[in-house]
């Protein structure tokens, strides 16, 4: 028989590797000092080309977030997080464990725009780089009424405050927000209630579900609240998809899709000027996707406010708009 490893031999023969885990060991400040740290490696440790990385970190660690409402409640939630940092050329890699201890040195605090600057900083400090950023997504619970039955249910939004600090010390804020809602074509409408005029044909118009993605820049010392984003987007497109939903409601909700008709050209146009009317809002963009019940495909949209040196209209992950 050939010689194992890490295994023991059918014959007896034992492995040449003998493997065991010492629960009782414990790390003693001697120990740490002798591990080897390939922050220290030399520069020939790097492998491909020797250039900068614009971002190197960790993507979706999980933790309880404290997320502070409009009415100045707290809610606790389940909360993805995105950290990153600039890499140099001369350096071999980033210590990642230290984003995320950065990170939970503030674990307990509540996440504002102000709270990310804090970690940004630290990240900046403790990891040595020029540029940071920090993504915090979360679903955002809010209380919403019916239309008519004077029920309520809960809706949940996908929400993400990002901050990003840059090498010249620049700090910015952003505000990512789902808005799903429903889309009645105009067109066929039309088409609808030309075939019951004319040939006294019952048609029933066309709509869908769709979903705006609303990317906002807050400027400077200004606060908008996550209820804010969710009002401006309630007050342009009127046709929110629903929670708490009785006979009286489904008809309140099909009247309202009757008043108010929209391409997914509209949708982009309402939203562009309910946000732009906003003085807390320095720059935006807004992507829409509506899922159409007509086509095997999707009809989209995107529009900037138009900040030189701000947003511009190049969004193409239409899939993550499905809903």
């Amino acid at each position: 028989m050939k010689p194992m490893y890490l295994h023991n031999l059918s014959d007896g023969r034992p492995a040449k590797i003998k493997r065991s885990y010492d629960k009782k060991f414990r790390a003693t400040p001697a120990h740490r000092a002798s591990l080897p740290d390939m922050m220290q490696a030399a520069h020939d440790a790097i492998q491909g080309a020797n250039v900068p990385v614009q971002q190197v970190g960790i993507h979706n660690f999980r933790l309880p977030l404290k997320i502070r409402t409009k009415t100045g409640q707290t809610h606790t939630l389940e909360s993805s997080v995105t950290g990153t940092v600039s890499l140099e050329a001369e350096l071999k890699g980033i210590n990642m464990s230290r984003i995320m201890r950065s990170f939970y040195d503030h674990k307990d605090g509540v996440v504002t725009g102000e709270w990310m600057g804090k970690i940004l900083r630290t990240y900046l400090r403790k990891v040595k780089t020029k540029d940071a950023r920090l993504k915090v997504k979360f679903s955002y619970p809010m209380m919403r009424p019916s239309l008519r039955s004077e029920l309520a249910g809960w809706q949940y939004y996908e929400v993400a405050f990002e901050g990003v600090m840059t090498h010249d010390g620049r700090y910015r804020r952003f505000i990512h927000f789902d808005f799903v809602y429903s889309s009645a074509c105009p067109c066929s409408a039309e088409l609808a209630e030309h075939a019951r005029d004319t040939r006294g044909a019952y048609g029933v118009p066309h709509s869908q579900r769709s979903k705006a993605r609303i990317t906002l820049e807050e400027v400077d010392g200004k606060k908008i609240w996550i209820e804010d984003v969710q009002a401006h987007c309630l007050n342009a497109l009127q046709t929110e998809t629903q929670v708490m939903v009785k006979r009286e409601d489904e008809q309140a909700f099909a009247e309202l899709n009757g008043a108010h008709l929209k391409f997914v050209e509209d949708a982009a146009r309402l939203l562009y000027k309910e946000f732009d009317a906003d003085k807390r809002i320095v720059d935006f963009r807004i992507a829409c996707s509506h899922l159409e019940s007509l086509h095997s495909h999707d009809a989209v949209s995107v529009i900037c406010k138009g900040v030189k040196g701000g947003f511009n209209a190049d969004f193409m992950d239409f899939g993550s708009l499905l809903c």
